[in-house]
């Protein structure tokens, strides 16, 4: 049998094998339960059809699930019994995408996918936001990973809906209903597009330090005493932590700008006029940064605030500069720090120090 014949024996037994799964092959009958979509705002769906600035109708909400028929039926307390999670429909539990932030039952919940589950009673559904995906229905999930249980009243439909169905309706521009209706059930769960942010623990802590001191509680002061602790610098900044790093030369690279601190812009206020290096500079609000080498650092007073470091800084905004030399602290300082010290009447020495750095700058009351 020569090579020829050999390969063209290969090719017809591969078409036949081609052939046999084709006859094999079996394409999906409609599901009993169709899949269906559920968005908001609901042009959101169509939004190339639209003109003008209706073509940037963004998407909050999108529901992914399967509607499953009453076909006279008991469903709730029947087929979907009491006291038992459901997956909102039927095959997957339902999926939902939220676009944005949203609030649910005083949650603050990211964007990204979640699951929805329902635990359902006669006068209440208690409904269930997850961050498990991809199951189907309910069993063995993670109820550990249930973000918000919220309780939800149900309403009693005038007329029965044939198929599960899940809707929205607009409230106002931050908050809309996640409609779900199935028979003669309805229940309605509010969605906040403007949740509440609350901060965690900084690692980074913010402080302040005033000048002088005393200024601080001056209301607890009275007489000369009082009269001598009217406040003329103060310093708000965030307080990193050196953590068995290398600080300046390292982490912070000589000759780039420093926020003086971490998070926000470090402010300085001057409550009167001063002279900062050989500028005049009036009282009022501003920005403090840092520009590090190894043997001074150069301070610049700016307008730049309220800002984020000093990404993106305009040097337009600086108005004032001094350059200080540099000296070692006699002990490791583990978190930023900075205070003052009082030289003269008019004359006041911003200190700052952090690891084994620090420099005095000189501020002159005019």
């Amino acid at each position: 049998m020569n090579f020829k014949r050999i390969s063209l024996l290969c090719c017809l037994f591969l078409m036949g094998l081609q052939l046999l799964d084709a006859q094999e092959m079996k394409y999906p009958s409609m599901d009993k339960s169709p899949l269906d979509a559920a968005t908001y705002p609901r042009e959101a769906a169509w939004r190339n059809y639209l003109t003008g600035d209706a073509q940037n109708t963004s998407l909050k909400i999108k529901a992914l699930y399967s509607r499953p028929m009453k076909k006279d039926r008991k469903i709730f307390g029947g087929l979907v019994p009491f006291g038992q999670d459901w997956r909102l429909g039927a095959n997957e539990a339902t999926e939902v995408l939220f676009q944005v932030p949203v609030e649910i039952g005083g949650v603050t919940i990211n964007p990204g996918y979640y699951t929805m589950f329902a635990e359902v009673y006669p006068s209440q559904w208690i409904l269930k936001v997850s961050s498990e995906r991809h199951i189907g229905g309910t069993k063995n999930r993670d109820v550990s990973k249930d973000l918000v249980a919220v309780s939800l009243p149900v309403i009693n439909t005038p007329e029965s809906r044939e198929s599960f169905t899940i809707g929205f309706q607009k409230i106002d521009d931050d908050n809309c209903h996640m409609v779900f209706e199935w028979d003669q059930t309805r229940v309605r769960l509010p969605i906040n597009f403007n949740p509440l942010f609350l901060a965690t623990d900084d690692k980074s802590p913010m402080d302040l330090a005033q000048y002088p001191r005393n200024s601080r509680v001056r209301n607890y002061l009275e007489g000369a005493e009082k009269e001598a602790a009217v406040p003329k610098v103060r310093v708000v900044y965030s307080r990193p932590q050196k953590k068995g790093r290398n600080i300046f030369g390292e982490m912070l690279k000589y000759g780039e700008p420093w926020r003086m601190g971490a998070n926000e812009t470090t402010e300085i206020t001057f409550f009167e006029d001063v002279k900062f290096g050989d500028k005049d500079v009036k009282a009022g609000r501003y920005g403090i940064m840092a520009v590090p080498h190894a043997d001074k650092w150069e301070l610049v007073i700016h307008t730049g605030i309220p800002s984020w470091g000093t990404f993106g800084h305009d040097p337009a905004n600086n108005i004032a500069s001094i350059t200080v030399p540099t000296a070692q602290t006699k002990e490791e300082v583990e978190a930023l720090s900075v205070m003052f010290q009082k030289k003269t009447d008019k004359l006041v020495h911003m200190i700052v120090a952090w690891d084994r750095t620090q420099v005095e700058v000189p501020i002159a009351m005019k």
